[in-house]
């Protein structure tokens, strides 16, 4: 299909040609990246891989432009090609999924691919690494990165890689988009980075990892700021290096199952809430429902969308009752725990439970993969609007909801294990 097309005629149904708008990027970008040496303000950014585990792959990201105003004139340049508006440089937008929330695709992508990564391995256990000859004999590079992970300010930094890097435009449905990278020589920081008291007392305390997490999630720090800590292995008794990939799932999860505990102490809501948003292409739907907490997350990728392949629906699912998951997510992955995390912050900020459904129609506009990051904002973004629909009765409810869906809602409830309408007890506190 692709070479009948050739990104003209959209036969996929995607509303832009993914292999197009990589080569144009890489294209655009090309000239900042002929060079071996970098210098500037990581945001800060880092990445680790999983490949090869126990060794990985990790590195410091570091712009590729020279300075602000030369950053403005370039993104202006790029974005105006593609989404047609002038956007104000800003160096946490090359890092923080928080601020994409209204940059398009293709704003995220050309974010992205201002940055460069020198990549060096490491085993997960970091004092291996003398002991290993086939990795570096100095942790002073890892030192390095660790640092600019626990800073809160962008930090300068300079790098020698050993090759011009190659623009790869690395994207999956994990995490956000990776631009150039090649093996790094030389690491140094160039400043002192801006490290909270908080994050110091956590870092050098024998605390575990889910007492960290929490510590400094109660403390008012981002997620993604917690998650770069666990990824560079400064969590925990037993301090390992975690791909980030793994990382985001597990600081989502555990957040997520902690306020869950404190939620199920709540009286329940008092009516069928119906929430709404869409971002980047995907539509949210969450449904609460006036009974013990449950939460299932279902998701269809629509035909012409990323994974949509065939005109059939097939809706991929996943559920957790009062006890919580019984194994492993099977279908939904990382979108579960995304998801669930920003309705428990909902729910908690309100003082409710509720049983809980949560649908995402996935369109033909989110044409590229941009990170699991989207699903949390996207939900959250829904249950910070107001609601568009209220009801009585869960048959009303999901008549309701069928009127916003692009599947029908038939298929959701076949698949489901909360939508099924079933004849049950009554709550005792329905007659309070």
């Amino acid at each position: 299909m692709c070479s009948i097309c050739k990104g003209r005629k959209n036969l996929c149904g995607r509303s832009k040609c993914l292999i197009l708008q990589k080569f144009r990027i890489s294209k655009k970008f090309k000239g900042l990246i002929e060079k071996k040496e970098f210098f500037g303000a990581s945001p800060p950014s880092l990445f680790v891989g999983e490949y090869g585990y126990p060794k990985v792959r990790i590195g410091p990201m570091l712009p590729t432009f020279g300075d602000v105003e030369q950053a403005n004139e370039l993104l202006n340049e790029t974005v105006n090609e593609t989404v047609g508006k002038n956007t104000e440089f800003d160096i946490g937008k090359l890092e923080n999924p928080k601020n994409w929330t209204n940059s398009s695709i293709d704003e995220i992508m050309h974010y992205r691919s201002m940055l460069v990564m020198g990549e060096t391995k490491s085993n997960v256990k970091v004092e291996n690494n003398y002991r290993d000859a086939n990795l570096p004999t100095s942790t002073r590079y890892i030192e390095n990165i660790q640092e600019i992970a626990m800073s809160v300010k962008p930090v300068d930094s300079e790098m020698k890689l050993l090759k011009n890097p190659k623009m790869v435009l690395g994207m999956n449905s994990y995490t956000s988009p990776m631009g150039a990278k090649e093996n790094l020589l030389k690491f140094d920081i160039a400043e002192n980075p801006k490290i909270p008291k908080k994050t110091d007392s956590v870092v050098n305390d024998e605390m575990k990892s889910l007492e960290g997490v929490m510590s400094l999630y109660n403390s008012g720090f981002d997620e993604y700021y917690i998650i770069k800590l666990l990824s560079t292995g400064l969590m925990g008794v037993d301090k390992r290096i975690v791909p980030t990939k793994w990382s985001i799932t597990a600081v989502q999860d555990m957040i997520g199952k902690e306020i869950r505990k404190e939620v199920i102490g709540y009286n329940v809501v008092n009516n069928y809430e119906l929430y709404h948003a869409n971002l980047l292409g995907n539509r949210y739907f969450i449904l609460l429902m006036p009974d013990l907490y449950a939460f299932e997350a279902m998701e269809v990728w629509l035909k012409g969308s990323l994974y949509g392949k065939v005109a059939e629906y097939h809706v991929l699912g996943d559920y957790e009752g009062i006890k919580g998951l019984k194994g492993y997510v099977k279908e939904t992955a990382g979108a579960f725990h995304a998801s669930r995390l920003s309705v428990m912050e909902h729910l908690q900020k309100r003082k409710k439970q509720a049983k809980i459904v949560v649908i995402r129609e996935i369109t033909p506009d989110y044409y590229a993969p941009v990170g699991v990051w989207q699903i949390r904002q996207g939900v959250k973004l829904a249950m910070d609007s107001k609601k568009i629909g209220e009801f009585d009765n869960l048959k009303s409810a999901i008549s309701g909801l069928e009127q916003h869906l692009v599947v029908p809602v038939e298929k959701y409830v076949e698949k489901s294990k909360i939508l099924k309408i079933t004849n049950r007890q009554t709550l005792l506190e329905q007659y309070f």
